[in-house]
C-alpha cells in the first residue's frame, strides 16, 4: 500500500511525464512544419515514449492499491528560434525530469517503500540514457554549426538515432 506522501508524489510524477509527452509533441510538430522531417519523426517517437513512461506510473499506483490520477496540463512552448535552441530546451528539461525522479527515489526511501524504490529504478536508468542521447545530439548540432548540408544529413541521420547507456533499461 503506499503512503498518501508517495501517492502524491507519483500522482505529480504523472503530470510531469504527460507534459513531457506534450513537449516533444510540440517539438515533433514545430520541427515537421520546418521541413525536419527526421527530426519531427524522431520527436513524435519520443512523445510516444514519454506516454507510456507516464501508464507505468499509473499502472503501479493503481496496482499498489492507490488511485492514478489525471491532471491539467501546462501548455507547452510552441515555437522555437532554432533548433539547437529547441534541443537545448529538450536537455534542460530530461535534467529536470531527472532531478524529479531522484527526489521520489529520495522520498521511497524516506517512506521505507521499498517497492515503490524498486519501481523507480527502471526510471533512474531510463532519465540516464535520456540525458545522453539529448546530450549527444547538442553536441552534433554543435558539430554542424550554421552549415545548411550538415543538417540535412543530421535530420537524416537522427532516425537511427540511438544511444547506449551504461545503464540501458528494457522497455
Amino acid at each position: 500500500m503506499l503512503s498518501e506522501r508517495m501517492l502524491s508524489v507519483l500522482n505529480k510524477q504523472i503530470r510531469i511525464e504527460a507534459e513531457s509527452s506534450q513537449i516533444y509533441l510540440a517539438m515533433a510538430s514545430w520541427s515537421e512544419v520546418k521541413g525536419l522531417e527526421g527530426v519531427a519523426q524522431f520527436m513524435y517517437a519520443q512523445s510516444d515514449e514519454e506516454r507510456l513512461h507516464m501508464l507505468k506510473f499509473f499502472k503501479y499506483i493503481n496496482e499498489r492499491g492507490g488511485h492514478a490520477k489525471v491532471s491539467e496540463l501546462s501548455a507547452p512552448a510552441l515555437e522555437f528560434g532554432s533548433i539547437k535552441e529547441m534541443f537545448e530546451t529538450l536537455f534542460k528539461h530530461e535534467v529536470f525530469v531527472s532531478q524529479s525522479i531522484n527526489e521520489l527515489v529520495h522520498i521511497s526511501l524516506e517512506e521505507k517503500d521499498y517497492a515503490t524504490h524498486n519501481f523507480l529504478q527502471w526510471y533512474v536508468a531510463e532519465q540516464i540514457e535520456e540525458e545522453a542521447q539529448a546530450r549527444t545530439i547538442l553536441d552534433k548540432i554543435n558539430l554542424i554549426g550554421d552549415d545548411k548540408g550538415g543538417l540535412y544529413l543530421f535530420d537524416n541521420d537522427i532516425k537511427q538515432l540511438t544511444v547506449v547507456s551504461s545503464v540501458a533499461p528494457s522497455a
